[in-house]
């Protein structure tokens, strides 16, 4: 690895020293997953991965993420996130994600706090900064620290870094929560979720990498995929399969979005209003 790049990571390694003791949330994404292998290589027993059990990622997440910790044999505590229970969570607000990232890290402060450990961390990277993502004020009420952010690490230090590692997630496309996919305002339900964990699951089956099935209203899904893939999904008898298999998840019509997959997409909304 370059200088800068080793500068970084000695960078993080020296602030997660100075914490002594960390629970790191972990959901099994990129980000988290080189965070939670720096802190154990720096910290040891003193790390543990706290991880949410929650409708709205994919179970296959859940169970790559505990095959991780079983791994690097790092304790693991799974809780169930219960988003359902949490008051606003359903009618898909536009701070949804603070509503739920402060459920989520409240819950994961109160299993540190009974362990005695005193700090959590999660897996923001600088990139996030640019984005719409009122998670992050959840994340400062709660005084919840980002290691990543603090040492100026990009995604693509991220990556490179953990290509360096041989950790698995180092090429991982990002796995954003799957409501996500609902516009703002939009009633979220379990079987909603379900519908487009199934559908993105057999696009990645039909082996699209950055895909995303966002939905409007109950009966429709808007596709992203990378336009360099936009040949190879409208083939007569590939288009045909994916209809096929999209409205047998529940969907009435499947639309293509030209512009392709891209980060955020249902946050276009406030960079046309002005919203910042």
């Amino acid at each position: 690895m370059n200088a800068e790049l080793q500068e970084k990571y000695d960078n993080l390694r020296k602030y997660l020293r100075e914490l002594n003791s960390l629970a790191v949330a972990f959901s099994g994404g990129a980000d988290s997953t080189f965070l939670l292998k720096a802190a154990h290589d720096t910290l040891g027993g003193n790390v543990i991965a706290v991880t949410a059990s929650s409708s709205m990622f994919p179970r296959r997440e859940l169970e790559a993420a505990e095959e991780f910790c079983r791994r690097e044999n790092i304790l693991q505590v799974v809780f169930a996130a219960e988003e359902f229970s949490v008051e606003g969570f359903r009618q898909n607000p536009q701070n949804r994600c603070y509503i739920c990232k402060r459920n989520i890290l409240q819950k994961i402060i109160n299993i540190a706090d009974n362990r005695g450990i005193k700090y959590v961390a999660e897996g923001s990277n600088l990139d996030d900064d640019g984005d719409y993502r009122p998670g992050r004020l959840a994340v400062a009420e709660l005084s919840v620290k980002s290691p990543l952010r603090h040492a100026k690490l990009k995604k693509t230090d991220i990556r490179e870094l953990s290509k360096e590692l041989n950790l698995p997630t180092w090429n991982k496309p990002s796995m954003a929560c799957l409501a996500s996919r609902i516009p703002y305002g939009e009633m979220i339900s379990a079987e909603k979720l379900a519908k487009i964990d199934r559908a993105e699951q057999f696009l990645r089956d039909r082996g699209f990498c950055h895909v995303r099935v966002r939905v409007h209203g109950d009966n429709t899904a808007r596709l992203e995929v990378n336009p360099a893939e936009f040949s190879r999904l409208i083939r007569d008898n590939e288009r045909r399969e994916i209809v096929a298999a999209l409205k047998s998840c529940g969907f009435l019509y499947v639309a293509l979005d030209l512009e392709g997959y891209r980060v955020g997409s249902m946050n276009e909304v406030f960079n046309s209003a002005g919203v910042s």
